[in-house]
């Protein structure tokens, strides 16, 4: 999403393959796993910068099923993954972003937030858990604390996995059903709406939205690692040199 444009998530077609055929997406999906792998070191070596990742999207959109792809075969000692769930008590005697600050990736990381402070925006709003002028206003609150996550080396990759009100319904019928889903299906519009003002409103230069068709796992997978790809290529971490003389030493 271009920062300042409308998300336009109704006029995207969730199905969209950017003209590859799952063959030619398995294979572009194994070169960027060798690529995120090089990448990890790096970052985790140099020790001075990290990445967040943060996956939105209605439920069945498959957010665990992106993480276990794209991130198989990386060092878990450099990456994180954090699931915010409803808040604890003592969460809750804190502002709400309080919780997320402490679960980010720390210099070197990799973090992925599988939902995020977007559900204080998004979930609030649907569920008519706080006020409007409450959830209204965090949408400024929230750009500028990811303005300051960039300024100080973390670089943001926000990811909307957009699934159709169709692919959500055969995929809740095949997993084990829950009471939620109903609730779910009923308010599918109420969260699109949600998501659409949410989304145009904290796109920014420093932090965009990228809006993935997430019918096709395949597709989904193949886009957010070439994001994560594209955006490690730009923070293009490096080695760090080897000690002074550390190279003269052998092992007897």
């Amino acid at each position: 999403m271009e920062p300042g444009s409308a998300a336009r998530i109704r006029d995207r077609d969730p199905r969209d393959t950017f003209g590859l055929d799952k063959d030619d997406g398995k294979k572009l999906l194994r070169t960027l796993h060798e690529r995120l792998g090089m990448f990890q070191q790096r970052l985790y070596a140099e020790g001075a910068r990290s990445l967040l990742l943060v996956l939105q999207g209605l439920d069945a959109a498959g957010k665990d099923g992106v993480i276990s792809s794209v991130f198989t075969g990386l060092n878990p000692q450099g990456c994180r993954v954090v699931s915010f769930k409803a808040p604890t008590s003592t969460e809750l005697a804190h502002d709400y972003l309080w919780r997320v600050h402490a679960a980010l990736p720390a210099r070197g990381e990799i973090g992925i937030f599988n939902r995020s402070h977007y559900e204080d925006i998004v979930a609030v709003r649907v569920l008519k858990l706080a006020a409007e002028e409450v959830w209204r206003r965090r949408a400024g609150h929230i750009c500028e604390w990811e303005r300051m996550l960039t300024d100080e080396g973390t670089t943001i990759v926000k990811v909307f996995l957009n699934v159709s009100k169709e692919e959500q319904r055969n995929r809740l019928q095949e997993r084990k059903f829950r009471r939620d889903d109903l609730e779910v299906r009923k308010r599918f519009d109420d969260y699109v709406a949600a998501y659409e003002e949410a989304l145009t409103e904290t796109s920014t230069e420093s932090a965009p939205w990228y809006v993935v068709p997430a019918d096709r796992n395949w597709v989904k997978s193949v886009a957010v690692a070439q994001l994560l790809v594209d955006a490690l290529e730009r923070i293009d971490p490096q080695l760090p040199d080897p000690e002074p003389g550390i190279e003269n030493l052998r092992v007897e």
